[in-house]
Formats: structure tokens, sequence, C-alpha cells
């Protein structure tokens, strides 16, 4: 099994966080996305990653359907589930994956207004599921599922940005703050990505072009949004 992959992708960690999380073998293989090789666009109907190729040679793209393939096609984490309640956690997830690319576009932001307003879509998001986190380990209960592994790479990627940059995208949500540190101490994050992800993700998000990238940079800055919004540091 192949998971193709661009090394930053928030759509691919879901699916290689599946898979570590079923401890199911495969081989990755990162493309660029600017000059995308042409065997890569012979098999992938919509040319973006990730697309899984099957033990069997068959490709499957787009991640919302690789990974119900994969819950399916290995035992499942959760598998005392009704069908009512694996609706729901459909639904949660796909809230997830609609905010990868509105948390890219936020941490890409030139600036302090943009930043703003970009942080602020993402944070409808996160309102969302801190009402409707419970106190438990998972947004399940005891066990993780697929709810979790979907909210994996917003989580991570927040990580990342609040130490780097002292920026919070978290923010004052009590829950979502619990569940993100649970979903971290898993070792899930860094073992869904590659060795020198961070990095390459910071290079990116947190470069001289981006309004969080020229923003903090001394250790003892507090760690809450307004020092980024307010250049406090």
């Amino acid at each position: 099994m192949k998971v193709v992959s661009f090394k930053i992708c928030p759509f691919v960690q879901r699916v290689t966080a599946l898979l570590e999380a079923k401890n199911v073998d495969y081989e990755l293989e990162f493309i660029s996305l600017s000059d995308k090789p042409q065997w890569f666009l012979d098999i992938s109907p919509n040319g973006q990653v990730p697309l899984l190729i099957t033990d069997g040679g068959e490709a499957l793209f787009e991640s919302d359907a690789i990974v119900e393939y994969l819950e399916e096609a290995f035992p499942a984490l959760q598998p005392e589930l009704s069908l009512e309640e694996k609706a729901k956690n459909r639904a949660w997830s796909y809230l997830a994956a609609k905010n990868y690319l509105v948390q890219c576009s936020a941490q890409r932001s030139p600036d302090q207004d943009v930043l703003r307003e970009r942080s602020g879509m993402l944070g409808k998001a996160f309102d969302r599921m801190e009402k409707r986190l419970g106190d438990t380990p998972y947004f399940g209960g005891d066990s993780l599922g697929m709810v979790d592994i979907a909210w994996l790479p917003l989580l991570h990627r927040a990580d990342i940005i609040e130490r780097r940059s002292c920026y919070d995208f978290v923010g004052d949500r009590p829950k979502l703050k619990t569940w993100q540190r649970q979903l971290l101490r898993t070792g899930l994050a860094e073992k869904s990505v590659s060795s020198d992800f961070e990095d390459a993700f910071s290079a990116f998000y947190l470069s001289d072009q981006t309004y969080l990238g020229r923003g903090c940079a001394v250790d003892d800055c507090s760690l809450s949004e307004q020092c980024a919004l307010d250049a406090c540091c």
C-alpha cells in the first residue's frame, strides 16, 4: 500500500494518522505539487493528494473516501458504533476537513487584519467543537475514533504555530485545549508526518512573508491571541 503525499498537506496527514492508528504498513512517496509527475497525473482523477494505491493496485483519491475505505478494510477503531453514531462521526469529521484550507489560509495571512478575519472563520468550527466535547479523553469516549483522526491535523498545526509564533488558534476553549493535548500525547502527530515536517511547515507558514512569521520571537512571550494581534512581542 502506498500513499502519495505532499509533505505539509493536512489531508494526507489525516490518512497517514489513520494508518498509524490501525498499525497498517504503508509506503509514503512525496511529490512536488508544482511539478507533478506524469505517472501521478495518469492515475489521479483530480490531480491532488492524498492518493492511496491499494495492495490490489487500485488508486483511491479524496481523503474522505480514502479514510472510509481504510475504516472498512481494516479493523474499525470503534466497532461498537451504531449506524447513527457512524453518520454523526462522519459529519464531525467533514467539519474538520472543511477547515483544513481555512487554517492553511489563516496561517499564511500577510497582515494582522487578514489574520483576524481568517482565524475568526476557523474559530467558528472550534466553537462548535468546544460545545460538543464532553469530559472523556477522546471525542467519542475512552477510545480513539475517526473524529479524533480528522481533527488531529488542525490541532497539530495549531500546536506548532503556538509554540513557534506565540499565536494560539485554539484560544480560550478549555475542552478543545484538553482534547488537543490528549491527541498529541498519542504520538500520532509525529508518526503521521515526515521527520522534517515541522521545519518544512514552519518554513512555509512562518516565513517573513507571513504575519505570524514576522511576529513574536522571544522565549517568554505570553501564548495568547492578543500577542500576535497586538504585536506585544
